[in-house]
């Protein structure tokens, strides 16, 4: 009864009954106490519901931090906002930062009741290099870390459909964020607002960048060089066109479309012409581009040489080259060996093919003259550059053996250990070679997709910001720094360093350097100068590199190439081409286009071997000597459109027992001309016998193809010459009786006329004792006789030079 005394209402059960039973139950059922425990969830909910409608002014809290501490996932009901473009990028105590992008919702659900907003990073600003990074990868919202809105500037935002976009601008002075000392500050924009599912206003989504504020400045400056690089794949080929035209052929007509308004080289140019930069340049491209000023051909479909199709690119080429030109005036231009062969894979896999070295200092000669040549400027080219400046012990001895002194290298592979800042970029490596270490961080600000504004926006600021904390690590250390971007950067990627180069000129903590002076800076003693080894290299970019094969087909054109231009009148009609098309070959550009490079490969060996053929000896049937001796003729043909000399014909017989031929004889034959030699050659047995034709150099080596034909010697049989020898000697016998006959006559007539008894008519002369057995008896000469017959010429051998059947 206590508790029903304390509990006013209720009513407690007989004690025999069961608890359970209502039955006996009289009046209106009684409601159930109210526990405890229940109580305190209510004003545990009464007093949540009180807090969350305090106002967000208190300090140290807003609405939005009332929710939980981490944006929403962008999977889910979330925002997802872009910062298109901030400006002044690199601000000042006046200015008033203007700031536009756009807000996605990415969830399931209308956004409504949204607002933009600024926030700066809690804590002042960063202390690293490595804290810009970290903030980077971070996506979700930390109240702590980003710290309160910035009231008084924030902008509306219309209701957001799912799936749907809206773009916001920002103007925000620069005295309401509250910057202090010099340094990098993290900036956020925030997307706050209410979905169905919370029913609260909170923070949607955040998109992060970087202050650099240097109002007090102070510091030293660093000297800051950046290269410029205007570097292409290879696009000319090696061959003519197939219509007998002399105009120039490429294998594709893309860089029309990079040359011209708009494309990534125009691009490059026009933006590169206003900046304080260190032109690299390919020489390669600039011969390309030259040739392409003149009409040209395109192979057709397929990489058809014969069925070509005209080039539509010259009036972009002439205008190219007439505003590098004027662009490169004044500026330090360097020049990477023609064609940009790959140092790195010549280190790790063509040194070692006999040749290959010397392709590297042939094409270091090639590029000063070229650039000379096309841009009228004389280049440095004591500069190597590795791919991604990616460096071991035998990319620096590649390097020094084509003749450069200094290697630019990157911070990444060059790695710094002893030292709590970024130091400068010139480092002594031994043997009288400096590595020039190119920033990472920097180097690498702008890779990556810069199609959208926002991206550019990121890598703008987060490059300056890294610039920035470099001065700050040590204000009072003059250093020199280098910035060695991507080789071939793409319109966006230009345009995105175009604008950081902009806005770092506005920044009082650096000032612009060329590399030159970057590469003659004092090192700092303690900075790293040891190489590291091969292991460490890459594996990814190892796997993108040329192989030994690729060398050895590429030496093997040379040697192909040595061997037939000591024959040739003008042999600079053909080494320049090959010899380009060699360096090409090694080109850096191949890396990770393996079969475009082993196809450009084949055609440049295919087309010599077609050229080497063009000399050669003409086929020739089987023959049939019917003689001891005859003349054999031998044909060597030039279908090339220049005259070719020191060669040498020598015919060999495969058995100089039954056949012998003649002494070898010199070879000089015009331009679209043939000449036959004629060999004596003496057979000594009937039969079959195998000539062998060959050509040879002055230097004893083979040319081309050895022609192979068949000699079958008939010569007269030994019955046949005795039946000749028995009618020679039936000749002279006849020739003797004939003479003797007309001696006796003689002596008759000399008888008669003196007067001698003359024998009786009808009795015949008594034979002479002498005459031979078996002589006709003669008879006098009667009137109406015919005249004796004259005597028969005489029979003999043939004269040499019997005919040769074919």
């Amino acid at each position: 009864m206590r508790d029903a005394a304390k509990h006013p209402g209720t009513t407690s059960l007989p004690a025999c009954l069961p608890a359970g039973n209502t039955a006996a139950r009289s009046g209106p059922a009684p409601r159930p106490p109210v526990r405890r425990g229940r109580l305190r969830r209510v004003a545990a909910l009464l007093l949540g519901a009180a807090l969350l409608a305090l106002p967000a002014q208190l300090p140290g809290a807003s609405r939005a931090q009332a929710a939980p501490s981490r944006t929403e996932s962008a999977h889910g009901s979330a925002a997802a906002v872009s910062i298109d473009s901030l400006a002044p990028a690199v601000p000042g105590k006046s200015d008033t930062l203007q700031i536009s992008g756009t807000v996605a919702n990415t969830g399931d659900e209308t956004i409504t009741g949204g607002h933009v907003g600024v926030r700066v990073g809690g804590g002042g600003p960063l202390g690293s290099r490595s804290a810009i990074t970290d903030t980077s990868s971070d996506d979700d919202f930390n109240p702590g870390a980003d710290g309160p809105e910035v009231s008084g500037h924030t902008t509306k935002l219309a209701d957001i459909p799912a799936g749907v976009s809206v773009p916001f601008t920002l103007s925000v002075p620069v005295s309401a964020l509250g910057l202090g000392s010099d340094g990098v500050y993290q900036l956020g924009v925030t997307a706050s607002g209410t979905t169905r599912d919370t029913g609260y206003d909170h923070v949607l989504g955040i998109e992060r960048t970087f202050l650099p504020w240097y109002a007090q400045g102070g510091g030293q400056k660093t000297g800051t060089a950046f290269l410029w690089p205007l570097i292409d794949r290879p696009h000319l080929d090696i061959r003519p066109p197939g219509d007998n035209q002399q105009a120039p052929l490429f294998r594709d007509d893309d860089l029309a479309s990079e040359l011209a308004p708009g494309g990534r080289l125009d691009e490059l140019v026009s933006l590169g012409k206003d900046l304080p930069v260190t032109w690299v340049v390919d020489p390669d491209l600039l011969a390309s581009v030259d040739a392409m000023t003149k009409p040209y051909r395109v192979l057709g479909a397929d990489g058809d040489p014969k069925r070509t199709t005209p080039g539509t690119g010259s009036d972009y080429a002439k205008r190219w080259l007439d505003e590098l030109q004027t662009a490169v005036k004044g500026h330090e231009v360097v020049a990477l060996p023609f064609g940009d062969p790959d140092i790195a894979a010549i280190a790790h896999h063509g040194k070692d093919v006999s040749g290959t070295i010397g392709h590297l200092k042939a094409a270091t000669d090639l590029a000063s003259v070229t650039v000379q040549t096309v841009l009228g400027v004389t280049p440095r080219t004591d500069f190597a550059w590795p791919a991604e400046g990616a460096v071991d012990p035998s990319i620096i001895g590649v390097a020094t053996a084509a003749g450069a002194d200094k290697v630019i290298a990157r911070s990444d592979s060059l790695h710094e250990t002893e030292l709590n800042y970024t130091p400068t970029a010139a480092r002594p490596i031994g043997g009288g070679t400096t590595a020039v270490v190119a920033d990472a961080g920097l180097s690498k600000a702008f890779t990556g997709d810069m199609t959208r504004a926002g991206s550019v926006t990121s890598a703008v600021q987060r490059f300056l910001a890294q610039s920035l904390m470099i001065t700050e690590q040590e204000p009072q250390r003059q250093r020199s720094i280098v910035v060695a971007p991507q080789r071939m950067p793409t319109t966006g990627q230009a345009q995105a360093m175009a604008a950081a180069i902009g806005a770092l000129r506005s920044g009082t903590w650096v000032e612009p350097a060329g590399l030159g002076a970057a590469a003659a800076a004092t090192p700092d003693p303690g900075a790293n100068r040891s190489v590291p080894g091969g292991d460490s290299y890459p594996g990814a970019l190892r796997g993108q590199e040329l192989g030994t094969d690729a060398f050895q087909q590429i030496q093997s054109v040379q040697e192909s190439l040595d061997g037939f231009e000591v024959i040739l009148s003008r042999k600079d009609r053909v080494t320049t081409p090959f010899g380009n098309a060699v360096l090409r070959a090694m080109s850096t550009q191949w890396r990770g286009a393996g079969a475009q490079a082993a196809a450009f490969r084949n055609d440049v060996s295919a087309y010599l071997s077609d050229l080497r053929q063009d000399v050669r000896i003409s086929d020739k049937d089987s023959i049939t000597l019917s003689g001891r001796s005859a003349i054999i003729p031998v044909t060597v043909q030039n279908s090339l459109a220049q005259q070719v000399t020191g060669l040498e014909l020598r015919l060999t017989s495969a058995q100089p027992n039954r056949l012998s031929v003649g002494k070898p004889q010199n070879v000089d034959i015009d331009g679209g001309h043939n000449r036959s030699l004629k060999f004596a050659t003496t057979a000594r047995a009937n039969g079959k016998a195998w000539i062998s034709a060959q050509l040879y150099t002055r230097d004893g080596a083979p040319y081309g193809e050895a022609m192979v034909f068949q000699v079958n010697v008939t010569s007269i049989t030994d019955t046949v010459m005795l039946v000749i020898a028995g009618g020679l000697l039936l000749l002279v016998l006849a020739g003797v009786r004939m003479y003797r006959q007309r001696k006796r006559l003689a002596q008759r007539r000399a008888e008669e006329e003196g007067g001698g008894d003359a024998p009786a008519t009808g009795d015949a002369p008594a034979p002479a004792p002498d005459d031979a057995a078996g002589d006709e008896p003669t008879r006098p000469e009667q009137p109406g006789d015919p005249a004796p017959d004259t005597a028969a010429g005489e029979a003999g051998p043939s004269e040499p030079g019997e005919k040769v059947d074919r």
